[in-house]
């Protein structure tokens, strides 16, 4: 006992004294029904014993959290979040719930830290923007039944609720767009760790796979520096090598950017002899020669339907988990002939 209580107490370490699980500590300390009076004197005797103030998570609490991985809203994409926070706010406004955001680097989002913030917030619901939960932290939403929506994400098991972009059919459309104006040799720059990216990628594959004739190649970025920079260079390498490719699908509007750049400098004509089509439609579409076609995702949208999920998960707990998908819609541009 004494080990534990060299760091600051966590409802783990209470259901481990008391014998109990981790949502019935949880539960007890939250105040909600459901548990017998003896369980509950006997959590909150244990609590009390060892410093633990159950008054900061008393949670009737009906706040909520966002939590945004800094280390891309600190890069190109913050106005990409910026719509997604928008939307949350307005909905959590109109639902009457209380809201706060905070940055965070993805590889500090661990039970323990998560836990302290939202304590500090006095947050019931968690909404991750742009985060894809690691295993030990998807146990201990599990495990303490915090009502959590996945922003800007999607959860391969469906055990958390998601709002995002149709992540697949819209890279589907966008590679669609490309060989509907005849590219058979197409590039795809991406490169993520996250589940919404790989689903352009497989959206980007089965839309060449359903062509005669067509090629796609994958471009793995890094991110280690401006992702349009480094789409200048790489395209640039790819256009020295005269391997025969005349177009390319970017993950997002920065990398068509430094893909436009290169392929310009290279004397290509754009549309003519080189299309491209960006995804997002950030404001730095508008601001290429030509402008970029693109794939509009509504941001603020996602923030407002991330907040329906939150108030169903804190009406019904137990209910499936449910992933709202909003279509993506294609933006006319001058680098794509007709679009």
């Amino acid at each position: 006992m004494n080990e534990i209580k060299t760091k600051k107490l966590r409802q783990a370490d209470i259901a481990t004294m008391a014998g109990v699980s981790i949502s019935t500590v949880s539960r007890v300390l939250a105040n909600e029904p459901g548990i017998s009076e003896s369980v509950r004197a006997h959590i909150l005797k244990v609590a009390a014993e060892n410093g633990y103030s159950a008054r900061t998570t008393s949670a009737s609490l009906r706040g909520t959290l966002a939590l945004i991985a800094s280390d891309g809203v600190t890069g190109g994409l913050s106005v990409f979040y910026e719509g997604i926070v928008e939307g949350l706010r307005a909905g959590a406004l109109d639902a009457g719930l209380p809201f706060e955001v905070r940055l965070i680097r993805e590889h500090r989002v661990t039970p323990d830290v998560v836990h302290e913030y939202m304590q500090a917030a006095r947050a019931g619901g968690l909404f991750l923007v742009g985060i894809d939960p690691s295993a030990e932290l998807r146990n201990w939403f599990e495990d303490a039944e915090i009502p959590t929506v996945l922003v800007n994400g999607t959860d391969p098991r469906l055990k958390i609720d998601g709002a995002s972009p149709s992540n697949f059919f819209g890279a589907y459309e966008a590679t669609t767009r490309l060989l509907n104006a005849g590219h058979r040799k197409i590039l795809h720059l991406t490169g993520s760790h996250r589940n919404t990216i790989r689903e352009r990628v497989r959206g980007f594959k089965a839309a060449i796979a359903e062509v005669d004739g067509a090629e796609g190649h994958l471009v793995s970025m890094t991110f280690k520096g401006s992702a349009t920079h480094e789409a200048h260079e790489l395209t640039a390498g790819v256009l020295a090598a005269k391997a025969g490719f005349t177009a390319a699908f970017c993950m997002n509007d920065f990398i068509a950017v430094g893909v436009l750049e290169a392929v310009t400098e290279a004397g290509l004509r754009v549309p003519e002899d080189f299309a491209i089509v960006g995804f997002d439609d950030l404001p730095c579409a508008l601001m290429t020669n030509p402008p970029l076609s693109t794939m509009r995702v509504d941001r603020v949208a996602l923030g407002r339907e991330a907040v329906g999920l939150m108030v169903a998960r804190f009406k019904d707990r137990t209910a499936p988990a449910r992933q709202i998908c909003h279509a993506v819609i294609p933006i006319a541009g001058g680098t794509v002939p007709n679009s």
